[in-house]
Parts: structure tokens; C-alpha cells; sequence
């Protein structure tokens, strides 16, 4: 397989021609939209084009708003909504307690915590698909694509193993999911002719290697005991989640988080070709880093705290594509929001759907399997 020639667009692995059909539906003209924008200095077709995807973005925030309140009321344990208003006006305002007590604990000591993380991982880890997806060109890609995910579940996997308690388990799954991409970066900074695919390429050997870690680490833990909370961490859950843990993941999602948001034109650049980013007087290659660095950060905490919560990264990024256009201006604030509105509402369902709490990550794949064959059954009738 030859690498030399490949110019704007390449697959992950080039077993099929469907992926580049694919490409030619979904990402090519996003590429071709943005170098319109790179051309013409307003970066959008019309005023009224920018106005409309405007008050897309502010639908979604009212959205994600009413998404965030109607949760704490929802659960086996029922809040009313009114009650709810009043709590957290308690937290500010001194106002009568017309509410139990044990509404009070349910709403700010259980279920703020989760619905936090909630919409931040959903938020983070739909930001950081995004992202790759653009600068990488690549329509299926993920934020696992460089091999965090796989390194952060070797990491929590050790920790279980070895019997270091809940924090040792998340800082050591946060710690391999860096460790992994650093790796890669180390790698793919050898292949000289193209670093954008020397990253793909390492990033599936290094996620192999962390994956096949895992599968010996399972094989030697105690079936008993180890072997089922290796397990079940890894289908990924919010039930564990507790204000402790929202001390780690505040501030590193927002320290990757905050820099994408302010680079959000040079995100546009990065999805053209290097010559003609360079020729904008952009430094493809520190670009490529910095966006690496932010994502991984976010995607190795998400992983670290949550567990493995798979296909948002993926699937997220399509919709809010659709639904606010190419230009990261308007996509990268509705990924965001697309992003948390969906993870606090899968976990709304995964902790109503019966008594026993449901992986978070199953019920993800129930979506995002589908939607990934239908990207392929796509490309396919595109390619007959």
C-alpha cells in the first residue's frame, strides 16, 4: 500500500472504496465550503446565512438548558420540577423549605454531580470527534482514534487489578490515555511523508497493543470480584460519579475545551490542504499538535471518570454538521451542546430504563451502530 501520493483525502484503512464514498458525501464538501470561506474574507455565503445558523445554535442552548433542569426531576426517586426551581434558588436566595430533606440530598449530592459530568463528557468527547474529523479529513473518525480510549481502559483495568481504590483507578486511566497518544505523536513524527496518516496508522497499532493488554489484564484478574468490575467499567458509567470526581474534570476540559473555542478559524484551516494552510500563514503542523493535545486531554478525563462511552465522538459531530454547517464558528458551540443534550438524556434513560442501572455505553451503541451503517449503506448505493 503506497502513501506517497495521497493529497487531501485517505482512509483509515483501505479495505473498501465505501469509506471514500463516504468522504465524497459528508466531508469533501465541507472542505470545499471552507476553502469558499478562506476566499472570501466574510467566511460565510450571506449575512442571512450567518443569522440563521445563529439562532440554530441558541435553539440548541434553550434545548440543553431545559435538557439540564427536567433531569434532576427524572429518576427512580421523583422530584417535581417546581421543587426542584426552589432548591436551587435555596443555594442563592434564602427562601421557605416547602421540600423534603431527602429531595434536597437526591437532586444537589447525586444527581447534580452526574448531570454535570453528563453534559461535559457528552460536550467533550463530541468536541474532540469533531475536531479529528476535520483535521484528518475523515468521516468516520473518533476520539479514540489515536489510541486514548484503549490506553485509559489499560490504565483503570491496572488500577482495579492492582486494588488502588477509586482515585488511583481514575488517575491512573487518565495518566496511560496521555501516555498513549504521546506514543503515537513520538511515532508518527518518524513518518516524514505524511504525519497526518503516520498518526492514524500508530494510533491503530497503539490502541491494538492497549486493547490487547486489557484482554490479558481480564484474563489474569479474579473472575470473582476484579473481573467483574473490569467489565463493567469498561461498558462505561455515570452511576460512580461524585462531586470529587468533578475537581479533575472541570478544569481539564476546559483547559481543552477553551483553546478550540478561541481557534475556532484556524480549526476552518485545518481541514484544507498544508499548502494552502501555509500559504494563510498558519503552522499546519503546531496546529495539528495543539488540537491533538486539547483533544486528548478531554477524551482521557471523559474515559477516566465515565469509563469507555463510545460513538458520541462519532455521531454527534454529523448531526451538528448538518444542523449548523461547516463553519466551526457556529459547528463547534453546537457540538457542544448536541453533544451534552444527548449523553444527559442517554443517561437519563440508563438510570430509568429498570432498577438495576444500565451501562451508559450500551445504550450509545443502540445509536451509534446504526448510524454507522447507514454511512456505509450510503456509500454503498453512491458506488452502485
Amino acid at each position: 500500500m503506497k502513501f506517497d501520493n495521497i493529497e487531501y483525502k485517505f482512509e483509515i484503512i483501505e479495505y473498501s472504496s465505501l469509506f471514500d464514498d463516504v468522504f465524497n458525501d459528508i466531508m469533501k464538501p465541507a472542505c470545499k465550503e471552507v476553502k469558499h470561506m478562506m476566499k472570501n474574507k466574510r467566511r460565510t455565503s450571506s449575512s442571512g446565512g450567518s443569522v440563521k445558523y445563529r439562532r440554530r445554535v441558541f435553539v440548541l442552548l434553550i434545548l440543553f438548558l431545559i435538557c439540564f433542569f427536567v433531569s434532576f426531576a427524572i429518576g427512580l426517586y421523583g422530584v417535581p420540577v417546581p421543587e426542584v426551581i426552589k432548591i436551587f434558588i435555596s443555594k442563592i436566595l434564602p427562601i421557605e423549605h416547602t421540600w423534603d430533606t431527602s429531595m434536597e440530598i437526591v437532586v444537589m449530592n447525586v444527581r447534580f454531580p452526574r448531570i454535570i459530568a453528563a453534559g461535559l463528557i457528552g460536550g467533550a468527547l463530541a468536541v474532540s470527534g469533531g475536531v479529528y474529523q476535520g483535521m484528518f479529513k475523515n468521516p468516520m473518525v473518533s476520539p479514540d482514534v489515536l489510541g486514548t480510549s484503549a490506553g485509559a481502559g489499560f490504565g483503570a483495568a491496572l488500577g482495579i487489578l492492582m486494588g488502588v481504590g477509586y482515585a488511583g483507578i481514575s488517575l491512573l486511566s487518565f495518566g496511560f490515555g496521555l501516555l498513549a497518544v504521546v506514543i503515537v505523536c513520538v511515532i508518527s513524527s518518524k513518518y516524514k511523508n505524511n504525519m497526518a496518516m503516520g498518526l492514524i496508522l500508530a494510533g491503530i497499532m497503539m490502541g491494538s497493543l492497549f486493547s490487547a493488554g486489557t484482554s490479558f489484564l481480564k484474563l489474569v484478574a479474579d473472575p470473582t470480584d476484579q473481573l467483574p468490575a473490569i467489565t463493567y467499567w469498561l461498558m462505561g458509567s455515570l452511576a460512580s460519579i461524585r462531586k470529587e470526581d468533578l475537581m479533575l474534570l472541570v478544569p481539564v476540559i476546559l483547559l481543552g475545551m477553551v483553546p478550540l473555542f478561541l481557534l475556532r478559524w484556524r480549526l476552518n484551516v485545518a481541514t484544507l490542504a498544508d499548502e494552502e494552510v501555509m500559504a494563510l500563514g498558519v503552522h499546519i503542523h503546531r496546529l495539528r499538535m495543539g488540537i491533538i493535545v486539547c483533544a486528548t486531554l478531554m477524551t482521557a478525563v471523559s474515559v477516566s471518570v465515565s469509563g469507555m462511552i463510545g460513538w458520541v465522538g462519532l455521531v454527534i459531530p454529523h448531526f451538528a454538521r448538518k444542523f449548523a454547517g461547516n463553519d466551526y464558528k457556529y459547528l463547534l458551540p453546537a457540538t457542544i451542546l448536541m453533544g451534552g443534550s444527548f449523553l444527559i438524556m442517554v443517561d437519563n434513560l440508563a438510570r430509568t430504563l429498570s432498577t438495576s442501572e444500565v451501562p451508559i455505553g450500551i445504550l450509545t451503541a443502540f445509536v451509534g451502530a446504526p448510524f454507522f451503517l447507514y454511512l456505509l449503506l450510503k456509500g454503498g448505493q453512491s458506488h452502485a
